[in-house]
């Protein structure tokens, strides 16, 4: 597994419309493909990750909203927030690594939820997007079979904000015209003064 370079706007491959994964393609350059993938979303960190932000323009991305493990012991946690209370305790992480080949949702529920997004390829802006709330996807898995699927809550909002990608499309594209030049432009000056 490696960490792949994340691409970042204005880069113009973002816009690239990813191709269908072809049946002879599901072999081990693709497993390897999705590997990278996982190792570069979690280190990044994030909760999902298109191949075209890899570089990759095909129809593949990962999702693990990695939760908190309620069932789980809390942990202690030995960092301090800043927020005067010092050691406190966290539950741990319960990954639930999710990979969808050649996606395409099915059925979008007309009602929408809000959610507050934000994405690898536009580091440290956020907005809340609409988006439908809940969908039934269709898609393969990495041996080539096809499943269906009915989602909803966070996980519906990440495969549709992640689907976007491979049709070339940012979270940021769905803010007004005037939203999307704000953040664009607050983007340009975090880069400056790095």
């Amino acid at each position: 597994m490696a960490i792949r370079e994340i691409l970042e706007v204005p880069d113009p491959r973002l816009k690239t419309v990813s191709e269908p994964v072809q049946p002879d393609e599901f072999n081990d350059d693709l497993k390897q493909l999705v590997d990278d993938m996982f190792e570069t979303m979690y280190a990044a960190p994030g909760i999902g990750l298109a191949a075209i932000q890899v570089g990759v323009p095909k129809r593949v991305l990962v999702i693990d909203l990695q939760e908190p493990d309620m069932d789980a012991e809390p942990e202690e946690c030995g960092h301090d927030h800043g927020d005067g209370e010092g050691a406190h305790k966290h539950y741990p992480v319960k990954n639930d690594p999710r990979i969808f080949i050649n996606p395409e949702i099915i059925d979008p529920n007309e009602e929408l939820s809000t959610y507050q997004e934000g994405c690898l390829s536009v580091p440290e802006i956020y907005a809340d997007v609409d988006r439908p709330k809940t969908c039934t996807v269709k898609y393969q898995d990495l041996t080539g079979k096809t499943h269906q699927e009915d989602l909803d809550g966070l996980l519906a909002t990440c495969l549709q904000h992640e689907m976007d990608h491979l049709e070339g499309i940012l979270f940021i594209d769905h803010l007004s015209r005037l939203k999307k030049q704000m953040a664009l432009k607050k983007l340009k000056k975090m880069r400056q003064a790095a």
